[in-house]
C-alpha cells in the first residue's frame, strides 16, 4: 500500500507534509501560544482547516448531483483551543453561499445536510464541539 503522505520534521517545531499523489506540500509551525513562530499552518489549524474544507466539498459533491450551483462559496474557520489536555475544544465555521444566488428551501436543506454529513467531522471527536453557520443571501 502506498503511503498518502510524506511528514519530516524540518527542525524548530516546523514539518513538511508531501502528498505523494500530487507532489503538494503543506508547511506547519507550531503556533505562538505554543512555543512556536506562528509562521505557516499548524497542526491543530489543518485539522480544523479540513473541517471547513470536507463541508465545502461535500457540499459540493451533493451540489453537482442535484445541479445546484454553489461555485464561488467560501468558510471561514475559527478554532478554539483548551487546555488539560491540550486540544481542539471548538471550531466555529461560517459557510458564506454566494450573494448572487437564491436557493430554494429544498436546495438549502440538501446543502445543509451535506455539510452536516462530512466525513472529518464524522471522524473528529464526538466531545469537540462544531458551530456550523451558513449564510444565505437572501
Amino acid at each position: 500500500m502506498k503511503n498518502t503522505a510524506t511528514v519530516e520534521y524540518l527542525g524548530n517545531l516546523r514539518t513538511i507534509a508531501k502528498h505523494n499523489k500530487s507532489g503538494q506540500e503543506i508547511i506547519t509551525d507550531a503556533p505562538v501560544d505554543n512555543n512556536g513562530k506562528g509562521e505557516a499552518f499548524s497542526p491543530t489549524d489543518l485539522a480544523s482547516t479540513a473541517l471547513a474544507s470536507c463541508m465545502l466539498t461535500v457540499m459540493g459533491i451533493a451540489a453537482r448531483t442535484h445541479k445546484i450551483n454553489m461555485d464561488g462559496a467560501k468558510a471561514e474557520m475559527n478554532k478554539i483551543m483548551a487546555e488539560n489536555p491540550r486540544r481542539i475544544f471548538k471550531i466555529e465555521i461560517d459557510i458564506f453561499m454566494p450573494e448572487n444566488i437564491s436557493y430554494s428551501s429544498r436546495e438549502k436543506a440538501i446543502l445543509t445536510n451535506a455539510a452536516k454529513t462530512c466525513p472529518v467531522g464524522k471522524s473528529l471527536h464526538p466531545d469537540l464541539e462544531e458551530i456550523l453557520s451558513i449564510h444565505w443571501c437572501d
